[in-house]
């Protein structure tokens, strides 16, 4: 291999196509566009601010709109991280558990709204569990367990 053979890796380099920005483009006369720089002839693509908002249809009923629209979407709705209890039986007896240390130890991935503990599985240990929401029956095999329930 000699410093004239060496070539960038096939598609590491590519330039964005400069419509509209005259002869020395790219899109001159030598590359068969010549004066409408790769717009082609009139039209409203050929324009400048020219073009059509996504889901346009040409006038025609948009896909969109056809389509029926169903349910509710709550632009309030508030959404929990659960975790439940078989879950907490990882951390040491007598461990404060909060939602901080849930994401830390990674026992939920993220905060979202709050940590909601729900009560699937047993759990085995005595701990103190901080969290935005429990589940009734949760609360109930916390305390059961020895431990104690805080809502934040």
């Amino acid at each position: 291999m000699k410093l004239h053979e060496l070539k960038p890796a096939a598609g590491s380099r590519s330039e964005r196509n400069r419509v509209g920005r005259g002869m020395s483009s790219g899109n001159g006369k030598t590359s068969g566009n010549g004066k409408t720089s790769g717009r082609g002839h009139k039209g409203q693509k050929a324009r400048s601010g020219g073009g059509v908002r996504p889901g346009f249809e040409g006038g025609q009923n948009p896909l969109y709109r056809r389509l029926p629209k169903r349910g509710f979407n709550n632009p309030t709705r508030k959404e929990f991280a659960v975790i439940n209890l078989d879950t907490l039986n990882r951390f040491e007896e007598g461990t404060e558990v909060t939602p901080e240390l849930l994401v830390e130890t990674r026992a939920v991935k993220g905060m979202k709204d709050g940590v909601k503990i729900l009560s699937n599985g047993k759990i085995e240990k005595k701990l103190t569990v901080k969290a935005h929401k429990f589940s009734d029956a949760a609360k109930q095999a916390i305390e059961a367990a020895g431990g104690t329930v805080e809502v934040i």
